[in-house]
């Protein structure tokens, strides 16, 4: 119980610590950093395969620098890759995850200005002028963007002091007019750099590819869909590609948290037909759909030069453009790739807008964590210590298995992310609470029992005493049980005949086939005395049969010496008898001796009696004899009555017997024989003499086994001429042991 008590208290103290982790009220960092490897492992794990065919991207790569020059290309290049991008290849639109922050600094129209001034020439300068608005290069970059469906990049900055604002902000999704900022817990900017007025009033739109919710691990798992700045909200670049893609408004999807206090926080952005599921800082955990790779890589020089690998491919797709050039330094941490091109995160997340295949870890979820987190822990830290260690292997496998298979269910039938780490932590350390408790505590604690307990009782018995070591003490205490006292009759002549290595083999033999039935029937061996044997039942293992056994045990083990006499006459030995004796009753049951030695034993005035009928064996010629107490306990068995008497050391008298086996089994000659004997027993104590010798010696004519009959026949003859002096009770006193 103790053992019990401080493996489920350790459980428990576990329990504890994750849920208030799970509560946040204390910070274990490596807990997050599993839950963070369990989502990653769920991401590998279900990543799709196949590429998605509605966006391609427009890469940026070392081998267009290589060919076309170093990054920032010249806006007329650029302009020409839109060109090319709409006209020859079809595309429906273009999103750039590129910000122009600053205007073309290389302008012909420059160089020639100056030359007409130098000269003085006014005329030139005017004519110069007139074409500055239509050959200058943002201006012309701009003019690509004329019916076409372009969306730019931009990045906002969240530092806690204000920011520098360069370029020209697009008008963002939800005005502070229309004071949703409130609802939401989305970033808020305190500065920005965006596109240059001249191209971001020339796009159709733009959008923020900034990502101030990084995991504390560098890694990207979720990007917010809109950041506020100064009361305002604005989108996310893939948002506002997936946006003018699908021709559709977004509107917002508010819940109502509390009916009474009038506060609707944002929880879902609707796309027209699609609803895209928003956490509580207005972010999406990133659907990737596997490594690099998952989106169609085209080369920006390809499409420049109009080389690109079958062209239809591209028609009425979403076109990135971005780069995977390592100086140019657009890559992230992901949960599919530790090097991971940014513009391919953004391809996942409008591919996810599209199909709505974004996870959700709603608000409630926590609280389905927590539920699970107490239910496991208070159900295993109880369980678990009253297990044996196979049970409790197959509850810790079966445990993992189910939670494993809640958290992958939710994840990819419900498109539900729950925690499961602290779930993990919970069966894995109460199982290892549990195994080590076992293996260092309980293991010794087992060897002990054994080192104890094993020299007197059946391994069998040992291996359910290590089942609950704290039940079994060798402490003195008194119990109901039955001892067994068992002799060699004749030893004596027997050792004088034999050699002392023979002697020795003899009686190891004799010893061994008695205690092997002994342990059979559950019995505890307490010493051995020469050619005696004293065991008996009811301890150290409690045992409501104790009599049952130690009777079935006595009858065995006459069955037995038959077998073992055998042995002795093939190898020239003598043939041995023995005499048992059972008696039932309470007993003092222990470790008892002295500082010397000391030995797990019992004692007290049942336990003499077994030893005195043991010796009455012999003067009965009954091979067991057991007492009445005995044969009270074991009521299904049949019993010649033997006699009443008085043993050595007691005054008080005791009737014994002499077991037949089970009634059940017994024969109707047998059963006669005790009937008969029982009558013969009443007319001798009522001291009907003449009537109880005629029975007896009927009963001497019928059965081969006279002995006890000429016992009584030989009474009757004293009490015939020496009658009972009083009121005579039939006890017979024995005055030897």
């Amino acid at each position: 119980m103790r053992g019990y008590l401080i493996r489920a208290v350790a459980g428990l103290s576990i329990v504890t610590a994750l849920f208030l982790s799970a509560t946040g009220h204390i910070d274990l960092r490596f807990v997050r950093h599993l839950e963070r490897w369990a989502y990653d492992w769920k991401v590998r794990l279900f990543s799709e395969p196949e590429t998605d065919p509605r966006i391609i991207i427009v890469d940026i790569d070392e081998a267009s620098l290589s060919k076309e020059g170093h990054w920032p290309w010249p806006r007329a290049k650029l302009g020409r890759l839109i060109e090319n991008l709409f006209d020859v290849y079809a595309v429906d639109t273009v999103a750039f995850d590129v910000v122009f922050a600053e205007a073309e600094t290389i302008n012909p129209l420059l160089t020639l200005r100056q030359v007409c001034a130098n000269e003085g020439d006014d005329e030139c300068l005017a004519f110069l002028n007139s074409l500055d608005a239509r050959f200058a290069p943002d201006q012309v970059f701009a003019s690509e963007f004329s019916n076409r469906q372009v969306i730019l990049g931009y990045y906002f900055t969240t530092a806690d002091e204000e920011q520098q604002k360069n370029g020209l902000l697009p008008t963002p999704l939800f005005p502070a007019a229309a004071k949703l900022a409130d609802t939401t817990g989305a970033p808020r900017a305190t500065g920005y750099t965006a596109n240059i007025s001249t191209l971001q009033r020339a796009a159709s739109g733009a959008g923020f590819f900034s990502n101030p919710l990084v995991d504390e691990d560098g890694v990207f798992r979720r990007v917010p869909l809109l950041h506020e700045y100064q009361g305002a909200l604005y989108e996310s670049l893939a948002l506002a590609t997936a946006r003018i893609y699908l021709s559709s408004p977004v509107d917002v999807v508010l819940a109502e948290a509390e009916k009474h206090s009038g506060y609707y926080p944002l929880e879902a952005l609707s796309i027209g037909a699609v609803t895209v599921g928003l956490d509580e800082n207005a972010a999406v955990l990133i659907p990737y759909r596997g490594p690099q790779g998952s989106f169609r890589y085209i080369s920006a020089h390809d499409v420049l030069n109009e080389t690109v690998d079958n062209p239809d491919e591209l028609t009425a797709t979403i076109a990135l453009v971005g780069t995977t050039a390592v100086g140019l330094m657009d890559t992230r941490a992901t949960p599919v790739q530790s090097v991971y091109p940014g513009v391919e995160v953004q391809a996942n997340v409008i591919s996810g807008i599209m199909d709505e295949s974004f996870k959700i870890q709603p608000a409630y979820m926590l609280g389905a964590e927590i539920v699970l987190l107490i239910g496991l822990g208070i159900s295993l830290a109880i369980i678990l210590p009253a297990l044996s260690p196979t049970w409790m292997t197959v509850a810790f496998f079966v445990t993992l298995g189910l939670v494993s298979g809640l958290s992958l269910y939710l994840w990819q039938l419900q498109n539900m992310v729950i925690p499961v780490a602290k779930s993990f932590l919970i069966v894995f350390g109460l199982y290892v609470i549990n195994a080590t408790y076992g293996f260092f505590i309980e293991s010794r604690t087992k060897q002990q029992l054994s080192k104890r307990f094993g020299q007197y009782v059946p391994p069998e018995l040992v291996a359910e005493m290590n089942k609950n070591p704290s039940r079994y003490s060798l402490a003195a205490e008194k119990r109901d049980m039955t001892v067994l006292f068992t002799d060699v009759r004749g030893f004596t002549t027997i050792s004088e005949s034999l050699n002392p290595k023979d002697l020795s083999d003899l009686m190891n033999t004799f010893l061994t086939a008695m205690t092997t039935i002994v342990h059979k029937h559950r019995g505890t061996i307490d010493k051995y005395m020469g050619d005696a044997m004293m065991a008996f039942w009811g301890a150290p293992v409690q045992d409501p049969s104790h009599a049952s056994h130690a009777v079935a045990a006595a009858l065995e083990m006459i069955r037995e010496l038959n077998v073992v006499n055998q042995r002795f006459r093939e190898r020239g030995w003598p043939v041995i008898d023995v005499g048992v004796g059972i008696n039932t009753g309470e007993m003092n049951v222990g470790n008892m001796g002295s500082k010397f030695r000391i030995a797990y034993t019992v004692m007290g005035d049942a336990v003499n009696l077994g030893s005195r009928l043991e010796g009455l064996t012999k003067q009965y010629g009954a091979r067991v004899i057991v007492s009445e107490s005995t044969a009270a306990a074991v009521a299904s068995y049949l019993y010649r009555e033997i006699d009443r008497v008085r043993v050595k050391g007691k005054s008080e008298p005791v009737t014994i017997y002499e077991p037949l086996g089970p009634a059940s089994d017994a024969d109707t000659a047998v059963k006669d024989e005790v009937e008969e004997l029982q009558e013969a027993l009443a007319d001798y104590r009522a001291q009907r003499w003449s009537a109880a010798e005629d029975k007896f010696r009927l009963l001497k004519k019928k059965h081969d086994d006279t002995m006890l009959y000429d016992i009584y026949l030989k009474r009757i003859g004293h009490f015939r001429e020496n009658p009972p002096a009083g009121e005579w009770d039939g006890v017979f006193t024995h005055l030897l042991k």
